[in-house]
């Protein structure tokens, strides 16, 4: 058995947590692990951990990496697929299908289920055992896992629910995002699941599935590896609900209620923060009822006469909205869009595949980073032309080229990088090296970088 999992969503509607450079799949939003890595100790206890997948952007190979590897160390970067253009879930799917065929040598008839990296699973037992009973009775159909509704939601697609076969129905038809009427309606009726776009099928199915209802994929997929993945940006941008599933009459679905959210809102996640009882103990509310507070920093959040209202802190933003308001995020983030300000795609902590950094201080002439770089990794070799930077490690051991002198410094120890001079940080401990990182010049942006050596390919 095997698994894919995609995460190259931007998940814009949990700005300002999530940006372009850091998506939410990343986040720890309700435990100490992200999203991401929720998503892979799932599917862990399903198929072996060798057996999964990542299909991502390049913008975030790095992040997915790092974070797999922080909770199994053992895992292979080859196991994260780079897609040559962003273009929707079909052609995802499909990268990640004619990889397992040619590359892994997969069965014809081994079962592969694919799942989004972002979603919330709130009854992890109940869903590990659906998930392996779907593997098993899978056969020559593509099954998909419908979510019992208990709310008439208007942000899902619906599964329409035909005759019963043993653990499984028939599918009669999926519907698009119903307006409050119709979602009231199905919810009503009992005869409709949510779709949550998780899909099991085996190769050989999905090959066939392709050539029956998806030939401008198709055409590619049966061709050689290779071939496939130069003709990727020639795919259709289509998700595979519309390139298979709506089409096809060999769809099953199987009934799924293991609290199940895709978190695609902050009044979703207050929801599900509330239900577990993570509440901010660095919140206080005076005279202020039904209020939800969400710090990534675990800062002081005092609230006067005030109700129904979400708080989200970021390190650079903050988001104030009336509880029930969420989707008009969207409208917020097209003002931002439209001032092309920063703060849409970047926030002050920065990943990069070393590690990260976060901007504590940003004036003329003048930028405070504090570093983090990860056990084993360095940073390019490097020069600036327009700032110095003075270094002071406060945790770690690091192990530093500056010119012709190599340096080796540990916690409460500092060094001087003039301008224009080579230079390297790389942590040769066993723990993350934590330094503070203070730029002085006459221009502290990012793309004065010149690049001499580095282990990530980056010019």
């Amino acid at each position: 058995m095997y698994s894919i999992i995609l995460c190259g969503g931007a998940g814009t509607r949990l700005w300002p947590l999530s940006r372009k450079n850091f998506p939410k799949q990343f986040l720890n939003l309700y435990s100490d692990k992200s999203l991401l890595q929720e998503t892979y100790l799932r599917m862990s206890e399903i198929v072996p951990k060798d057996n999964i997948v990542f299909v991502t952007n390049e913008e975030n190979y790095f992040n997915v990496f790092n974070q797999v590897k922080e909770i199994y160390p053992r895992f292979k970067k080859e196991r994260i697929l780079v897609e040559p253009a962003s273009l929707n879930t079909g052609p995802a799917i499909a990268y990640a299908v004619k990889y397992l065929v040619e590359k892994i040598k997969i069965k014809p008839s081994d079962s592969i289920i694919e799942v989004h990296s972002d979603h919330y699973i709130g009854n992890k037992k109940a869903y590990v055992e659906l998930v392996k009973s779907v593997m098993k009775q899978v056969d020559g159909h593509v099954a998909t896992i419908g979510i019992v509704p208990n709310n008439p939601d208007t942000g899902l697609g619906y599964i329409q629910k035909g005759k019963r076969k043993g653990d499984y129905f028939e599918v009669l038809e999926f519907k698009e995002k119903p307006n409050l009427k119709t979602a009231k309606k199905y919810l009503k009726s009992g005869k409709y699941l949510w779709n949550a776009g998780m899909y099991v099928f085996n190769s050989k199915t999905f090959s066939n599935e392709l050539r029956n209802y998806a030939s401008e994929i198709s055409k590619f997929f049966e061709k050689d590896f290779d071939t496939f993945l130069k003709n990727f940006k020639k795919l259709p941008n289509v998700a595979i609900d519309v390139a298979i599933a709506e089409k096809s009459k060999n769809i099953i679905v199987f009934e799924g209620d293991f609290g199940w959210s895709d978190i695609g809102s902050f009044d979703v996640l207050a929801e599900i923060s509330e239900r577990n009882g993570n509440i901010s103990t660095k919140h206080i509310g005076f005279d202020s009822q039904n209020v939800f507070v969400h710090s990534n920093n675990d800062r002081l959040v005092a609230t006067v006469g005030v109700d129904d209202i979400i708080v989200v802190e970021n390190n650079d933003c903050i988001l104030i909205q009336k509880r029930g308001r969420s989707k008009d995020i969207k409208e917020v983030f097209s003002m931002l869009k439209e001032k092309e300000m920063k703060e849409l795609d970047q926030s002050l902590e920065v990943y990069r595949p070393w590690g990260k950094y976060e901007v504590l201080l940003d004036v003329a002439g003048c930028k405070v980073k504090k570093i983090t770089v990860f056990p084993k990794s360095r940073l390019s070799l490097q020069s600036h032309k327009s700032r110095s930077e003075h270094w002071v490690v406060t945790t770690g051991k690091a192990r530093i080229v500056r010119g012709k002198d190599i340096i080796h410094l540990k916690e409460n120890e500092s060094t001087y990088i003039p301008a224009k001079t080579k230079h390297r940080l790389e942590n040769i401990g066993k723990e993350n090296l934590e330094i503070i990182e203070v730029q002085a010049g006459r221009y502290l942006e990012e793309d004065d970088i010149k690049r001499f050596e580095d282990d990530y390919a980056r010019k």
